[in-house]
């Protein structure tokens, strides 16, 4: 996002992975490159850094891209497009994705494949690269399981399942339970719109036509409304706004203090704050940092476990672009 560019990242809240973890624990397991590829983690955390000096809101971008990734976790939104197939990068919950973020992704697996050809998959560095972007705002460190290989096949219709932004509470559990995703995940996975941006059509329902009323939302504050309106004036499709006014380049809790004072960016953000049980939740993240930041690596991990493919079920691609 030059303020990595986040519209739907909702979660994007997608989060809408895929549960079947498959393959055996020496498969998928922490330090699996240990041996084949030990700087693996190394390598993608030096070229991070390095995009993170040309762009430091492209993290944001690189933690929205594993949410959309994880379908299966298998770097399927990685690929291209071709004559005969539209692939998921083209699809429209996808199209807010900057080409740099792909770039980024392009520079770690070259460097990678210098120093151990054919071994790292472009799913493992998603995963690394969204861990290690959060740690650069500032969010904790957590070991991330590898040994993912890289899915065959990439196809648009294929994220129908991404949910929008205008999802209630009821929906978005629902969504996140077939996943087999709590709700607890559901709050603390939303907390990743601490950093980054989105784009005004996202959320301009919310200022000029809630559910049909051609009113603005009554549950978004009213200030906060006035300064949208500013910033996205009625029909504009280009502008972006920080996802969390008080912090956009800081991975910490504010995001939980703008949702419990009306001021969540989505419906699904204010959604967090229609039950006594997940409003709880957001009072404690926005009082406890460290423990919302615990908790967030803690969910990610379980994340990016699901629905990977391991061993023969998959490949090692050797352009992240291009299926083998």
């Amino acid at each position: 996002m030059a303020l990595a560019r986040g519209s739907l990242m909702l979660l994007s809240l997608v989060v809408v992975l895929c549960m079947s973890v498959a393959g055996s624990a020496s498969e998928f397991k922490v330090g699996y490159y240990w041996e084949s590829c030990p700087k693996a983690e190394d390598i993608v955390k030096e070229e991070l850094y390095n995009a993170f000096k040309a762009n430091a809101g492209i993290g944001a971008d690189l933690l929205r891209l594993h949410f959309h990734d994880c379908f299966g976790c298998e770097a399927s939104i990685l690929v291209d497009s071709t004559q005969g197939n539209i692939a998921e990068k083209d699809a429209p919950p996808n199209k807010t994705f900057e080409d740099e973020v792909f770039d980024v992704i392009d520079s770690i697996k070259a460097r990678l494949e210098v120093a151990c050809k054919g071994t790292v998959s472009c799913a493992d560095i998603i995963a690394f690269a969204a861990r290690d972007s959060v740690v650069q705002y500032g969010g904790k460190y957590y070991n991330v399981p590898s040994g993912r290989k890289d899915g065959m096949v990439s196809i648009a219709n294929e994220t129908v399942d991404l949910p929008p932004p205008t999802l209630n509470l009821n929906q978005l559990t629902a969504m996140f339970a077939s996943k087999g995703l709590s709700q607890d995940d559901l709050v603390i996975l939303s907390g990743a719109h601490t950093i980054g941006v989105a784009h005004c059509p996202s959320f301009a329902d919310r200022l000029y036509n809630y559910s049909g009323t051609l009113k603005g939302d009554p549950n978004l504050d009213v200030e906060y409304a006035k300064q949208l309106k500013h910033e996205c004036p009625q029909g504009n499709t280009v502008n972006e706004v920080d996802m969390d006014p008080q912090s956009p380049l800081t991975f910490d809790s504010s995001f939980y203090e703008d949702v419990a004072t009306n001021r969540g960016l989505f419906t699904s953000d204010q959604t967090l704050m229609s039950t006594s049980t997940t409003a709880y939740k957001v009072s404690q993240y926005a009082k406890y940092p460290e423990f919302f930041k615990k908790a967030f690596a803690a969910s990610m991990v379980k994340m990016g476990q699901i629905g990977v493919l391991t061993g023969k079920q998959g490949t090692v691609r050797a352009n992240c672009r291009v299926i083998n």
